[in-house]
């Protein structure tokens, strides 16, 4: 029997909250099935599959930073930017609003690691600074208005329709998060990223590349919030250059919650997810409790108590993992 449990064995404090973000998750399925008719319908697990996907996305990109002991406060800028270049693009081609938008997260992912590694401003001061640049950009490209894309070039389908019963969008979140799992468990820069979060100059003393490594990670992060920026054109059918605000705390929040250290140094992919899912939830959640009409809450209520939710779930970690340290 104990061999039999030995790969389910918490073997560190990241391992409880890792474990702790995945019952939370579990616990509120369960209790949305319970108390809703259509919580488990296929249409809304595939609207929440088809929306969350934006969000899943940068959540990724902004865990493998915090992994390094950053931080990339610009994903949500970089975003909105993003939309709204895939929404001038897309009239020429589907694939020119994909890899335009794309390009234009590249190109803010680059300025933040050239700034971070070449410039040695720090992350935090770095990324406010590309974060405000990304918004003005995206403003001055739309003329500070809604860019609608083409209908005509099937570039909507990306956002909106499904391939094989499932979303679009969501095959793309999948297809990101098993390449982050095997760059970050299986290949040897993960094991560089984990690391530099560990300590940089520890990292630089034995021999591991740590501009090159810490550049790739901020590229990946802006190429990340560049694809949520093309998502989210293509499934509203607008680039919007004011969207995108509060998408960095999204994706701070999603990556804590999965058991992610701020200080760096640890980190996983799939809890990511979790964390990612379990806020998403609480907002599914709460709009299936507006419908019930008992309450009635607005958006501003429903920021409140999500916010106080990822706070219970944060206090309640730290307190597991003390628990666990002391055990």
């Amino acid at each position: 029997m104990q061999a039999l449990l030995r790969p389910f064995a918490i073997k560190s404090s990241g391992d409880l909250a890792r474990f702790g973000v995945i019952l939370a998750l579990a616990g509120l399925i369960l209790f949305g099935a319970l108390r809703y008719d259509n919580f488990l319908s296929p249409f809304n697990i595939l609207s929440f599959l088809r929306y969350n996907s934006m969000f899943a996305l940068i959540a990724l990109g902004m865990a493998f930073v915090i992994i390094t002991g950053g931080i990339d406060l610009s994903v949500g800028g970089t975003a909105a930017m993003a939309s709204v270049v895939a929404a001038l693009l897309s009239p020429y081609h589907w694939a020119a609003g994909l890899l335009g938008g794309m390009a234009a997260g590249l190109a803010v992912g680059a300025l933040n690691g050239f700034i971070i590694t070449k410039m040695r401003i720090q992350p935090f001061i770095a990324t406010l600074a590309t974060m405000l640049a990304a918004y003005g950009t995206g403003l001055l490209l739309a003329d500070n208005q809604s860019v609608s894309v083409s209908y005509d070039t099937g570039f909507t389908v990306i956002g909106q329709d499904d391939f094989l019963g499932f979303p679009i969008p969501a095959w793309i979140g999948l297809a990101a998060y098993v390449l982050g799992w095997l760059v970050l468990e299986k290949l040897p820069i993960g094991r560089h990223i984990l690391a530099i979060g560990d300590g940089e100059a520890t990292a630089g003393l034995m021999g591991l590349k740590v501009e090159r490594t810490l550049a790739a990670v901020y590229l990946a992060s802006g190429t990340l919030a560049g694809l949520a920026g093309v998502i989210l054109a293509s499934q509203f059918g607008a680039g919007q250059p004011t969207e995108g605000v509060g998408w960095e705390l999204f994706a701070i929040a999603s990556v804590v919650v999965g058991g992610t250290l701020l200080t760096g140094g640890s980190g996983s992919v799939g809890a990511t997810l979790a964390g990612a899912l379990l806020l998403a939830m609480v907002f599914n959640i709460l709009n299936f409790e507006n419908g019930l009409g008992w309450i009635s809450l607005s958006a501003y209520w429903q920021s409140v108590i999500r916010g106080a939710f990822l706070l219970v779930v944060v206090v309640l970690q730290a307190k597991l993992m003390a628990r666990h340290r002391s055990a």
